[in-house]
C-alpha cells in the first residue's frame, strides 16, 4: 500500500518572487507534491522530466519568455496541452485577464488571493478533468482551511 504522498497530485509552480515560492511552497504541501521553478529555463527542464497534474503560473518570470508565453507554447503542444494551467499573477488589469485566457490559461487569479480561493480554484479545475485532492472525493470544499 502506498503511502500519502504517493497519492498527491503533482502541482508545478512558476513564480519568480522568492517569499511567494515560499508560501506557496509552505501552503500547498500538504496537498500537493510540489515543485517550484522561476525562469522559462527551468520550467521547460521541469517539465522535461516530471509529469504535472495542474500549473499555477505567474505572468512575470525570469528568463526569455514570461508566463503567458509559456501557457501558449504548452497549450499548443499536444504532449502538455491536457494540463490545466491556472494564471495567479500580481497583473491584476482586466486586459492582464483577458489575454492570460487568450494564453490558454483556464482560470486567472489575481495576487493577492485569499487561500480558500486558490484551493477552490486547484480542487474545481482538477475535479473537472476527473482527479481529485482527497482520492475519489470530490467534495472538497476549502471555506473553513
Amino acid at each position: 500500500m502506498g503511502n500519502i504522498a504517493d497519492s498527491k497530485l503533482k502541482l508545478l509552480v512558476t513564480e519568480d518572487d522568492f517569499e511567494n515560492q515560499k508560501f506557496l511552497q509552505l501552503f500547498l504541501k500538504k496537498y500537493f507534491i510540489v515543485d517550484i521553478c522561476d525562469s522559462s529555463d527551468s520550467f521547460y527542464n521541469l517539465m522535461e522530466r516530471e509529469k504535472y497534474d495542474i500549473i499555477l503560473m505567474d505572468i512575470s518570470i525570469r528568463g526569455n519568455k514570461n508566463g503567458l508565453d509559456l501557457t501558449k507554447e504548452i497549450k499548443n503542444n499536444p504532449v502538455y496541452s491536457h494540463i490545466p494551467v491556472i494564471c495567479y499573477t500580481a497583473h491584476a488589469y482586466n486586459k492582464d485577464r483577458i489575454n492570460a485566457l487568450d494564453a490558454g490559461c483556464d482560470i486567472y487569479l489575481s495576487k493577492p488571493s485569499d487561500v480558500h480561493t486558490l484551493l477552490n480554484a486547484l480542487a474545481d479545475l482538477l475535479k473537472a478533468r476527473g482527479k481529485f485532492l482527497f482520492g475519489n472525493s470530490d467534495s472538497a470544499n476549502f471555506a473553513a482551511v
